[in-house]
Formats: structure tokens, C-alpha cells, sequence
């Protein structure tokens, strides 16, 4: 009789908790985003101390279908969160935003969406990317692979004419990007890619 009363417990207890690690897993699995960055080798970060956005911040590129209508008011919706993410997180890492002058590094980003496109039709290694557009980057010993249907890639570059300037590091956020995320969950995953992406950035400390 003893072990028929506590049996229901024992259930209730079993659901429970297994309920508890569903949710727990999958919270965990929904806020995993892939950072990655590479810094050029050759190049000395040790006086790098200022900052500014490219004349033109970013791109949205989309490739959901054979036309790119959705990239515009896509840009339109996300920049400011990026731009607004990505100097606050260079702020917190001592890096000084500069408005007048020339800046030791400029940020450009680039969005890159695409559904049910599969890594060799995006163009497997970032630093060629023709298929997207990207400027050349070389490369140290890894590559840096944007396969996932999301991709935030942040580059710094050093100043000077466009088309010349030389991609000193770049850094590559991916996640998935369902078409049910609420606006807030959105936010939130451009806030951590962003923020994610600027901690991988090489800032010497002073001495």
C-alpha cells in the first residue's frame, strides 16, 4: 500500500524535473551563437586605440529568394541596434569612438541571411566570398565558415580610399533566425553577437 501512495509522488517529481532540463536545454540550444574572429598576423594592434564607423556602417545581403527586396527595410530595422551594440561593447573594452579625424581602425559590418541555401553555394571560406560581396581578408591558419541562416561578420579596417583598404581583423557571429522570433528575442541575439564579436577584438592592454 506504502509504495502505491508514493508511486503518483514519484511520477509528478519524474515529470517535473524532466520538464525543468527540456526547458533549461533548450534555452540553452536556443541562445548558442558561433563566434569566431581573425586577426591579420602581421599587423600590430599594440597602437590601436581609436575608432569609427565606415561611411557606410553596414550591409544587409539576403538570400531567401533570387531577389534581395527585403535587405533594405531589414537594414533599416537592425543597424541602429548593431551600431548602438557595437559601441557600447568597444566603450566597456577602452576603446575611444572618434568623430573628427582619422580614426587607427573603421568598423564596417555585414548581415548575411539566406534559408535553405547550403556552405558551398555561400562561398566556403570568408576570405574570398565572392558570392556575398565581402572584400578580401588574409587569412592566418583557420578560415572563418558562414553556413548558418544568420551571420553577423565584422571587420575592421585600416583608413583610407574604399576599394584599398586593408581588412585587419574580422570576426563572424552565426545563429539560426526563425521566422516565429519575437522582436525582443531578435534584439537580444544581435546584442549578444554584437557584444560577442567586440570581446574577440584584440585591444592591447597599456601598460
Amino acid at each position: 500500500m506504502t509504495m502505491m501512495t508514493n508511486q503518483p509522488h514519484t511520477w509528478t517529481r519524474f515529470i517535473v524535473s524532466a520538464f525543468a532540463i527540456v526547458v533549461a536545454l533548450g534555452v540553452m540550444l536556443e541562445a548558442k551563437i558561433k563566434i569566431r574572429a581573425e586577426p591579420d598576423p602581421t599587423f600590430d594592434f599594440s597602437p590601436v586605440s581609436t575608432w569609427a564607423w565606415d561611411a557606410e556602417p553596414g550591409k544587409v545581403h539576403m538570400k531567401r529568394s533570387a531577389e534581395d527586396n527585403e535587405a533594405a527595410p531589414l537594414q533599416a530595422r537592425i543597424q541602429p541596434a548593431i551600431m548602438k551594440y557595437v559601441a557600447e561593447a568597444m566603450a566597456e573594452r577602452g576603446m575611444t569612438l572618434v568623430s573628427n579625424g582619422a580614426p587607427d581602425v573603421q568598423l564596417h559590418y555585414y548581415v548575411l541571411v539566406a534559408v535553405g541555401v547550403t556552405g558551398h553555394e555561400m562561398g566556403q571560406f570568408l576570405q574570398a566570398v565572392p558570392y556575398w560581396g565581402l572584400p578580401p581578408f588574409p587569412p592566418a591558419t583557420t578560415s572563418l565558415n558562414v553556413v548558418t541562416n544568420g551571420s553577423l561578420v565584422l571587420d575592421a579596417l585600416l583608413p583610407g580610399k574604399a576599394g584599398e583598404r586593408r581588412v585587419v581583423w574580422r570576426g563572424v557571429a552565426q545563429s539560426t533566425v526563425g521566422d516565429d522570433d519575437s522582436p525582443e528575442k531578435r534584439d537580444a541575439r544581435l546584442r549578444d553577437a554584437s557584444t560577442g564579436l567586440v570581446k574577440r577584438f584584440p585591444v592591447k592592454k597599456k601598460k
